[in-house]
């Protein structure tokens, strides 16, 4: 019995180690896939947006894992990628074109009657393609352990997701033009070289995360007040703030 129990726990640990996290960043990307369907399908943009949060939460969760188990490799970075692109790159890149669609029917009708305007619609799908260009440049930037170079691929996916969310409360989101802005913004984001903070803890104490816990002291603040509205505010604060370090930081440099 001893033998056999011993087996048994050798098996289960190989299993977790080896296939674990990569079993989780399927679920990530399983949650991507539904989430296109009830944007492009159904038109349940809502729906959409939140299986956007559950891709979030197992890609929290196989970093998390790989890290508790202490193990990484080469396939391992890639599914999460990959999986990334597609949950983070692909999902957010069918609701904005719904919405952008649905924002259509706002502009005067001498307007929409011009094919290429007809045809803006499809520029959401840059996101998708940005989104893989800067997953790969994440690869391999050494710079990026503990901090971000360019703006994470969840954040973008949470802020673009849940733009028509928003719109109840911030009526400027209703508008073709500013959706359309807002998303070439982010594309750019996306690949640009200004650094930002990581929520990534090493330790849970209050010095050295000063700006950690401030920061997610005030996302639950902005989510108690706006609801799932709040996902486009509180990456905008996560921005600004990343902005205001790095500009005091260059000033403490001169």
């Amino acid at each position: 019995p001893l033998v056999n129990r011993h087996i048994s726990t050798l098996i289960i640990r190989t299993f977790m180690k080896k296939y674990l996290p990569n079993y989780i960043n399927c679920m990530n990307i399983i949650c991507g896939a539904i989430s296109m369907v009830m944007s492009l399908h159904f038109g349940f943009l809502k729906l959409a947006a939140l299986f956007i949060i559950f891709a979030a939460m197992f890609d929290f969760f196989d970093g998390f894992t790989a890290r508790l188990l202490k193990v990484q490799s080469p396939m391992g970075v890639d599914l999460d990628s990959l999986a990334d692109v597609f949950s983070f790159g692909g999902a957010p890149a069918m609701i904005v074109f719904v919405w952008l669609e649905q924002c259509l029917f706002n502009l005067p009708p001498s307007l929409t009657a011009h094919s290429w305007v007809q045809a803006v619609p499809s520029l959401p799908f840059l996101l998708p393609a940005v989104s893989a260009v800067r997953l790969a440049y994440f690869n391999h930037d050494d710079r990026q352990p503990t901090d971000f170079y360019c703006l994470p691929t969840p954040a973008n996916a949470l802020f673009i997701g849940f733009l028509p969310i928003a719109a109840d409360r911030l009526p400027f989101v209703n508008n073709f033009w500013a959706v359309l802005v807002l998303m070439l913004v982010f594309c750019f984001l996306l690949v640009s070289d200004l650094p930002m903070f990581s929520l990534k803890f090493k330790q849970f104490k209050w010095k050295g995360n000063e700006v950690r816990y401030i920061f997610l002291v005030l996302a639950v603040v902005l989510f108690a007040i706006f609801r799932l509205g709040s996902f486009p505010i509180i990456i905008l604060s996560y921005i600004l703030i990343s902005v205001t370090i790095f500009a005091l930081q260059k000033i403490q440099l001169l």
